[in-house]
């Protein structure tokens, strides 16, 4: 769903008005009003401050698809991209970049793989390296293999 139409939902229900949001977030309320009717978009940095803000996952504010890899988020458009159990059956958790045959397919740091996958997102979405290596940092960290670590 678009931040436009997530956005003034979670707001209401904090009970929160778009002048009290605005001043959590240090910008006017016109800004808020903008990002809610859809004229302009929150940056990724100013998304990871709503989400902060209205204590939400930064994913509940960005149009993800329903089915991402829990390791490196990357977003499925085939089936053929997904991964396999130990016994051969296809799980929709994982990429098969990422895991095959029941394990994660390499070791690797939470920071390694978003200095690994940063460069694709950024030039697959248009963005910069450094707004591919924001957004990568808030999503990874709530994703099951990451959580899995922290454990």
């Amino acid at each position: 769903m678009p931040i436009k139409d997530v956005l003034s939902q979670l707001r209401r229900e904090r009970g929160l008005t778009q002048e009290e949001l605005a001043g959590k977030l240090f910008v006017t309320r016109q800004a808020v009003s903008r990002w809610e009717t859809g004229e302009t978009t929150p940056g990724i940095d100013m998304t990871k401050l709503i989400a902060l803000a209205l204590d939400v996952p930064v994913t509940a504010l960005l149009e993800m698809p329903e089915h991402y890899c829990q390791s490196c988020g990357m977003m499925f458009t085939a089936s053929d991209q997904f991964a396999r159990e130990a016994d051969g059956s296809v799980t929709e958790e994982f990429c098969r970049w990422c895991y095959d045959a029941g394990a994660y397919t390499y070791e690797t740091s939470m920071d390694a793989m978003i200095e690994e996958c940063a460069p694709r997102m950024a030039e697959a979405m248009g963005w910069t390296n450094d707004e591919a290596v924001s957004l990568l940092g808030a999503v990874l960290p709530g994703l099951k293999r990451w959580r899995e670590e922290e454990r």
